[in-house]
């Protein structure tokens, strides 16, 4: 067990690696000056004072040395937790930045991809044995899992939104209020939360119902089925064995699904103008923020890897067969 985490350990570590070099290495190739953006805001008109303050922020932000020493420097300020300071919203730190975003991101993934991965499963084996919702829950599943994340955000927003009027289409909370434990603060921020959670939920819904109801007539049709069946064992435990070796295929479903649903987020925020990572995102490549937009693909690089190791060990320990195969024993 120990030495099969261990090698996942290294596995991910040279992806972390390769990613965050990948990541450092886009924001470089993308047109536009990060300093010139940010000095254009502040409407220089002198050359020279231009090209002065020009100078000076590129020696600060230390855009003036060679490409390898800013990845060298880069790595080292990522061991003591420092990822620049961001030229869009200068002089604050990107760490502060993207923390302060962090919790609405989340807030948003946590819950939808849980109880969508939760009830779609549920569905689907309940589709899988009951025709009536088989015909009813199999084509509305495909309609919603071919859905874009941002579109069907548009549609909520105008429809609940717009026309019903029923929730608001922007923000994460109302602008006449500020943070603080009340109810009237929080009522808002569930409100605001609510059209972009739907969104992503409905989604991710459909795909998980597909794939269970999918999972569940193939194990109803294995051998070993059969065979229970030929026993004389109930018609419930044999479904409720189908459903747990289901379960494996979609737990690694949940890995590999991840980045979408994460890409679907960050898309949502946008449309909703959500105060979260996707949002930051839109802003600093408008700004050509360098260090922010880096700082951000950092975080959720990071989230992912350990989203999936989490799911590895926990498929891992739920999957008797993988065990036996780490001891050394037959399958």
């Amino acid at each position: 067990m120990w030495r099969y985490i261990g090698r996942k350990l290294f596995v991910y570590l040279l992806t972390f690696i390769v990613a965050v070099t990948i990541n450092w290495m886009i924001p470089r190739f993308m047109p536009g000056d990060p300093v010139r953006s940010m000095l254009s805001r502040a409407s220089v008109g002198d050359p020279e004072a231009l090209e002065r303050m020009t100078n000076y922020y590129n020696e600060v932000f230390g855009l003036d040395q060679p490409l390898h020493q800013q990845y060298l420097s880069f790595w080292s300020g990522l061991f003591k937790g420092d990822l620049g300071i961001s030229t869009m919203l200068y002089p604050q730190p990107v760490l502060d930045i993207i923390l302060r975003a962090v919790p609405y991101t989340l807030g948003l993934l946590i819950p939808a991809i849980l109880l969508s991965w939760i009830i779609g499963n549920r569905f689907g084996a309940f589709a899988a044995r009951s025709k009536v919702l088989d015909n009813t829950v199999l084509p509305v599943g495909y309609i919603l899992t071919a859905t874009p994340y941002m579109w069907l955000a548009l549609l909520l927003a105008w429809s609940l939104g717009i026309v019903a009027g029923v929730f608001p289409v922007a923000g994460g909370y109302s602008y006449s209020l500020r943070p603080d434990f009340s109810w009237m603060f929080i009522s808002s921020l569930l409100t605001h939360w609510f059209l972009p959670f739907l969104s992503l939920f409905i989604v991710a819904l459909g795909g998980w119902a597909i794939g269970m109801r999918n999972m569940i007539i193939y194990e109803l049709e294995a051998d070993y089925a059969n065979y229970l069946q030929a026993l004389g064992a109930p018609r419930r435990l044999v479904r409720r064995y189908a459903f747990r070796n289901a379960m494996l295929p979609q737990i690694t479903g949940l890995a590999v699904q991840l980045g979408t649903i994460i890409a679907g987020a960050l898309l949502t925020e946008i449309v909703f103008n959500y105060p979260g990572l996707g949002t930051l995102i839109l802003n600093s490549l408008n700004s050509r923020d360098f260090f922010l937009l880096q700082g951000i693909f950092l975080f959720v690089v990071v989230g992912v890897l350990i989203a999936n190791f989490i799911i590895d060990i926990v498929y891992v320990l739920i999957d008797p067969r993988t065990r036996v195969q780490m001891t050394g024993g037959s399958s």
